[in-house]
């Protein structure tokens, strides 16, 4: 792997990017002990970490501003690329491990990766008592979708790790060569032609985005937040058994289960803050991936997005059920190519100048369009370890949109649903309190049976 343009979306992130709006997404993933015959020596998961991140060809490129297109940029092979300089251990006091590795994510995730190296970073927390530890991942959103990050992370896993074939040398082109975004005459008068092409679908896609827009100010003013810079991450396991038998109970699918617990979860919360339910059902996008099922998820960023009210203001569990799946069926019916969806189809229709220059006018956006970003990040269905250790927990975490201040980010693996909430820190200093109600929601929809645990 040389040199290669970052498509337009992936270009729309890289620019969205500010200070206080990192645009990475994260996986907090939770590592039981290491089994190991007495008296061996634990594996060194760092240097395995380490060793295994080097290996992803796409974890060494960086990106880096090319002359044609004008305002371009592409990805380039790091010729002093340093894996110590993504990869580092933190060592935590172990008396309540858990609640120490949510408090240091929250101030990892606050800061942005540095832009002059490939965009990622990975932290060892180890200090259990009991020689668990957890594993921090990074990733710029420009690098990668929910699926393409699941697709580099799990590299690091032992069962991928173990299939996949050694990289092949290959020298790198020069950090400046001219090689690397010059086309010939005849491709320059191509790329006129797709550009008058994409600025004619740009106007009919920007015309959807102007529709599914909220210019009348109908926001929720709890989920909006003007940042403070900081993070706040809170974490919630659900029984994958219990969504299911809600599915079949009901119909529907099980997203549509989950998606109705993120409602009842966000009745829950404003009533105890004492908070008015607002006039209008707050608004999330929930992301939908336009790869073909099955494919490799190959580079770059294929995104869409169906826009949901979440039925907040509706009393009844069941009947809020029943409103998100009627509306995430018109959704479908419809297609992943209008609303909200149309953002990121309108980011792959815009010129590269046009996302450099347009940035700081499109990131306060998002408010326009929705309240909160919910979403569903698929993980491989095969127990997975890290150096031996198994895999307990992953909890995905998605970026907040600059005036918003709630992320939702799911993954079911190994019979449970891992949610991450990522929060405005200052906006939403009780997010504890949103990850316990949406334990209490699936028991709303699912009662425990004899024997079995709440929520999990």
């Amino acid at each position: 792997m040389t040199t290669e343009l970052l498509a337009p979306l992936d270009l729309a992130f890289w620019h969205l990017e500010s200070t206080a709006h990192p645009l990475h997404l994260g996986a907090l993933a939770h590592f039981g002990p290491v089994p190991a015959p007495p008296g061996a020596e634990p594996a060194d998961v760092l240097e395995l970490l380490a060793r295994r991140a080097a290996a992803v060809p796409r974890l060494r490129m960086r990106v880096r501003d090319v002359l044609i297109p004008v305002g371009g940029a592409a990805w380039s092979a790091d010729p002093d690329f340093d894996v110590r300089r993504h990869v580092r251990e933190i060592t935590l006091p172990g008396a309540d491990f858990p609640a120490e590795t949510a408090r240091l994510a929250a101030e990892l995730m606050e800061r942005p990766v540095e832009r002059g190296l490939p965009p990622w970073e990975m932290y060892l927390l180890s200090g259990a008592p009991d020689g668990s530890f957890a594993v921090l991942v990074k990733l710029h959103h420009a690098l990668a979708d929910g699926m393409r990050a699941v697709a580099i992370g799990a590299g690091i896993f032992d069962e991928i790790a173990a299939g996949r074939r050694p990289p092949r040398r290959s020298r790198p082109l020069p950090p400046h060569s001219p090689s690397s975004g010059l086309p010939g005459p005849g491709r320059l008068l191509g790329i006129a032609r797709d550009r008058l092409g994409d600025l004619g679908r740009a106007v009919e896609v920007g015309a959807s985005v102007v529709r599914a827009s909220r210019l009348d100010g109908r926001h929720t003013a709890a989920l909006a937040a003007h940042s403070s810079g900081t993070r706040r991450i809170a974490t919630a396991t659900l029984s994958l058994d219990r969504v299911h038998r809600v599915r079949r109970a009901t119909g529907g699918t099980a997203n549509d289960v989950l998606l109705a617990v993120v409602a009842g979860a966000l009745r829950r919360w404003f009533d105890g803050r004492g908070l008015p339910l607002p006039g209008a059902d707050p608004r999330a996008l929930v992301p939908v991936s336009r790869r073909r099922p099955g494919t490799p998820p190959g580079p770059g960023n294929s995104l869409s997005g169906y826009l949901l009210d979440l039925p907040v203001t509706e009393p009844d569990p069941a009947a809020r059920l029943a409103a998100v799946r009627r509306a995430m069926d018109r959704n479908k019916a419809a297609g992943p190519f209008r609303g909200a969806g149309a953002v990121a189809l309108l980011a792959d229709r815009l010129p590269p100048l046009a996302h450099r220059f347009g940035a700081p006018f499109a990131s306060g956006a998002a408010r326009l369009l929705f309240d909160l970003l919910v979403t569903q990040v698929p993980l491989p269905r095969s127990a997975l370890s890290l150096g031996g250790a198994p895999l307990r927990a992953l909890f995905p975490m998605a970026p907040l949109a600059r005036g918003q201040s709630l992320a939702v980010a799911m993954s079911p693996y190994d019979g449970r649903v891992h949610i991450g909430l990522v929060a405005d820190g200052a906006a939403v200093p009780d997010l504890d309190a949103l990850a316990d109600a949406l334990t209490a929601e699936l028991d709303l929809l699912d009662p425990p049976e004899r024997g079995e645990e709440p929520g999990a």
